[in-house]
């Protein structure tokens, strides 16, 4: 088995196309085409992983956090990050790291700190958009089956529309790199459908290499749409009410962290039943879960002037950065082992908390 299809399985549940415009989701070091001798699962991608992933015999290993955020201008193992590169390379390890991306796909980070809490997921509090395309394909009569038949494999869930034997002028492909023809009196046949985003490139390659000089064009356009399932953080709810210390008592259980930092404790007889949360850095939301009507926020990294502005209004629950998204670990090793079952595939031993409480 291939590199690539352990991380097709990652992609098919995580789309790159959900991460962030600012983030690193993908391979980082490595090939997708070496074949996987074991997977190593991981919160960073450190020198000490890449050492255990080689103990272990495993040459891919999956991280959520990106080792690359931004270029090298050197490789010299003078930082973490340099030397996390050399060793990987060394020993043909591939690492590829799946971080806001698994954050915003529905069943992600923020889904499942909601099920390790015992509440119900409701809705997510920032959804992402623009997760359609529009595809439309102009090919010659003789490629018409070939082309749906390509359109239906890539993107199963989608909805195919064909038009037979209309006459498209040369504006319709103006600018487009994947017109070979001029087809303004030609009979061609227009193939379209609105596939995921994630799926595009997928779609593109096989049409090409699949109907060669038979596509005559290519197009895609955005389509205005929302999802409420997909996007970061999420917003549930208890069927049960809990006291406030009650709800604490949870999240430090359920995360295994040592200590939280809290806003101002409501009054002790509250019921609480809508909370929010978000794995990582997720403070930015804290309003938004307010004007959903939440009554507690569970994330990490809050700033001192985010409980100072939101403190009295919601219950804010600071756990750490590393305790909010663990669970990832777990989440890739869900994703693989459904797929393939007697696959190899490890959580790291070795990667532990960088902060210490004391």
């Amino acid at each position: 088995m291939l590199n690539a299809a352990i991380i097709s399985a990652i992609e098919d549940f995580a789309p790159a196309a959900f991460q962030e415009s600012w983030d690193n989701t993908g391979v980082q070091v490595g090939s997708l085409r070496a074949e996987c001798t074991g997977v190593l699962l991981c919160l960073d991608a450190t020198p000490d992983v890449v050492d255990e992933a080689i103990n272990r015999g495993c040459n891919l290993i999956i991280s959520h956090h990106p080792l690359l955020f931004k270029g090298l201008k050197r490789i010299s193992g003078n930082t973490p990050v340099e030397e996390t590169v050399m060793r990987a390379i060394a020993a043909g390890i591939t690492i590829y790291s799946c971080h806001t991306a698994v954050d915003s796909t529905a069943g992600g980070v923020s889904y499942r700190m909601a099920e390790m809490l015992g509440a119900k997921p409701v809705k997510v509090l920032s959804p992402l958009s623009g997760l359609l395309v529009h595809v439309s394909a102009i090919v010659t009569p003789d490629c018409a089956d070939t082309a749906l038949t390509a359109f239906n494999e890539a993107a199963p869930k989608a909805m195919c529309f064909r038009s037979e034997s209309e006459r498209y002028t040369s504006s319709v492909i103006s600018g487009d790199p994947f017109a070979t023809a001029d087809i303004s009196s030609e009979k061609c046949v227009k193939i379209e459908a609105t596939v995921d985003a994630s799926l595009t490139r997928r779609l593109s390659d096989v049409l090409a290499e699949t109907l060669h000089s038979g596509l005559l064009a290519l197009t895609t356009e955005k389509v205005a749409d929302t999802d409420s399932t997909i996007g970061l953080g999420v917003y549930a709810i208890y069927e049960e009410e809990l006291k406030p210390m009650e709800l604490i008592d949870r999240v430090k259980s359920a995360f295994h962290s040592p200590v939280t930092r809290c806003s101002a404790m409501p009054d002790c007889d509250t019921a609480i039943r809508r909370i929010a949360m978000c794995g990582g850095s997720g403070s930015e939301f804290i309003s938004t879960a307010i004007r959903m009507g939440a009554q507690a926020f569970i994330t990490s990294d809050t700033k001192y002037h985010d409980f100072v502005d939101f403190g009295k209004d919601i219950l804010i629950i600071d756990i750490g950065h590393f305790e909010s998204e663990s669970c990832t670990k777990e989440i890739f090793y869900n994703v693989i082992r459904e797929k393939f079952p007697n696959f190899a595939c490890y959580y790291s031993e070795i990667e532990e908390n960088p902060i210490k409480y004391i």
